[in-house]
């Protein structure tokens, strides 16, 4: 389903204002005019965007950030105040009429294919291709390598956030306030979103994608309470019926039975807690959710919240639960469940057994494999710093490299063999097992036949597992799209729901073996025997004797 008219008008506005076309590097324009000056201007090139190693020392990546690549190409264009400034900062033995082209300057002949966003995506493999005017494509490398880069290492990481804690529980990213600024603030909410997390604490982000958002309160709320004097009003109207009832007296008279049946004693409960539920509860009868360890989580927090819970059930409504944020997270869950199911037995309410358990307290990959190596009766978890900060990775790596120029391919050769680049413009295969699985990308020259199933190809690994090798096509998909063509995006971009369903059956498609968080075994990328004796070509030509 592609994102409607007012959802796309809403993030082509955000990502206008914090995207602009100077949002690059200086060294771009210096380029640029020496391509001017030199009458290279208008040379067709071909760059392509990948990175070098897979993150996290994993074995994939999920590709993010292309919608936001598009919406830039769809308004690519200087105004007279960037030009001005420009003039201002580039030395001044650049020529006015340089400024007086810029003028001219758009995506018009622009053309850029890709791999599906959402997709999963590996090391060395072509993601992206830019074809046009090299002046232009140039200009464009930064701010499309901005895009794709901390996007795709969101996502990536809210995957493996996803696996390490198992498909039955609920994901919510809560890192606005330790994101890198507003732009990473949203970012991170956005990608996590496609990445496989469930809901986000970002209202904005919440507007402009539509993605789901919640919460609940804050300790300053509960700590702002000091006794029952503070619950105003106290009265709250059944779920059914007119009758308003005072719901600060109907916790007062449950308080003692409660505190009996959970063996607490009734002088170790925290009244202004108690005050902040009630006001709470009047608040969102029917989302009654609060945190529960502002004071003590067993003797004040979880009776306080089973005394207002139970009193919402006799009006007729149904509590939602509560939120742990510190201690043993695992052990104090299954605690809770207890409480809650002889709650649920004592009072006769069925569904009180199963009010959800949400915790958070700076939670990373390794907190949620150890959650689910213990017991533990959690239904929700909060992630922040650990998910938008990426603290294990800063950044993916993305770049972008000239391979073709006037239908000529060109390389990168150095004596880092990792920086190496693959010459010549591709087409990307994925080839599938019988079990549907995808196990080897393979790179194809743009002039080569089309693989076809049933075909034998013999083709050169890349990385660890380098050597010739022969493959029958079973299974096979081109990869790259046409996305951006003659000034106009090809197809209604998806929504964040779309990328986000499809991103989780990408993930489908590749073995359990490479998702592995620790030591998953490598994925195949090969190149087809043309493109090989082509880099050969290149070496033998400038001395070099590494790949």
């Amino acid at each position: 389903m592609a994102a409607s008219a007012e959802e796309l008008k809403c993030d082509t506005q955000a990502l206008s204002d914090r995207v602009q076309p100077l949002l690059t590097d200086l060294y771009q324009f210096t380029m640029a005019y020496s391509y001017w000056k030199c009458g290279k201007a208008n040379d067709s090139a071909v760059f392509e965007i990948f990175f070098r190693e897979n993150p996290f020392g994993g074995e994939y990546a999920l590709f993010a950030g292309l919608t936001d690549c598009l919406q830039f190409l769809s308004n690519f264009q200087y105004t007279q105040e960037d030009l001005d400034y420009l003039e201002s900062v580039l030395p001044c033995t650049v020529e006015k009429d340089f400024f007086e082209y810029l003028k001219t300057v758009d995506a018009s002949e622009v053309a850029l294919r890709s791999v599906p966003e959402g997709s999963v995506v590996f090391a060395r493999v072509p993601l992206i291709e830019v074809q046009g005017p090299l002046l232009v494509v140039q200009l464009l490398e930064t701010t499309l390598l901005c895009l794709v880069n901390y996007a795709s290492l969101v996502a990536t990481n809210a995957a493996r956030f996803r696996i390490a804690a198992g498909p039955d529980k609920k994901l919510i990213e809560l890192g606005l306030r330790r994101a890198q600024g507003p732009d990473g603030g949203l970012s991170a909410s956005r990608y996590s979103y496609i990445g496989g997390f469930d809901k986000t604490s970002n209202v904005l982000a919440g507007k402009l994608y539509g993605i789901p958002v919640t919460g609940t309160v804050a300790h300053s709320f509960i700590s702002s309470f000091n006794s029952m004097v503070d619950v105003k009003p106290r009265t709250l109207k059944p779920a059914t019926g007119d009758k308003v009832a005072d719901l600060v007296s109907l916790c007062e008279n449950l308080l003692p039975y409660v505190c009996h049946l959970l063996k607490v004693p009734l002088e170790r409960l925290n009244q202004g807690e108690l005050a902040a539920f009630i006001s709470y509860a009047i608040s969102f009868p029917k989302n009654f959710l609060v945190l529960v360890d502002t004071y003590n989580v067993m003797w004040s927090g979880v009776p306080n919240f089973c005394t207002v819970a139970l009193a919402l059930a006799k009006l007729g409504y149904q509590a939602v639960g509560i939120r742990l944020d510190s201690g043993d997270l695992a052990q104090q869950s299954v605690v809770i469940r207890r409480i809650f199911q002889t709650c649920s037995i004592e009072f006769q309410f069925p569904w009180f057994m199963s009010l959800s358990i949400t915790v958070s307290n700076n939670i990373n990959e390794k907190s949620l494999l150890q959650f689910n190596q213990q017991e533990n009766s959690i239904d929700v978890i909060g992630v922040g710093t650990h998910l938008v900060t990426c603290p294990l990775q800063s950044s993916l790596g993305y770049v972008c490299k000239l391979v073709e120029l006037n239908g000529s391919p060109r390389i990168k050769l150095t004596e880092d063999t990792n920086k190496i680049t693959l010459p010549g413009r591709k087409t990307v295969y994925r080839l599938f097992d019988a079990s549907g699985h995808c196990f080897l990308d393979l790179l194809a020259l743009k002039d080569e036949p089309s693989l076809v199933v049933g075909q034998e190809v013999e083709c050169q690994m890349l990385g660890k597992g380098e050597g010739s090798v022969r493959i029958v096509v079973s299974r096979v998909e081109t990869m790259h799209q046409d996305y951006f063509r003659e000034a106009k995006i090809c197809s209604p971009l998806p929504s964040v729901m779309d990328v986000r369903e499809y991103s989780q059956c990408s993930l489908l498609m590749l073995g359990e073996e490479h998702k592995r968080l620790s030591k998953p075994k490598p994925y195949k990328v090969a190149i087809t025997e043309k493109l090989y004796r082509l880099l050969n070509n290149f070496k033998i030509a400038n001395g070099s004797s590494h790949i």
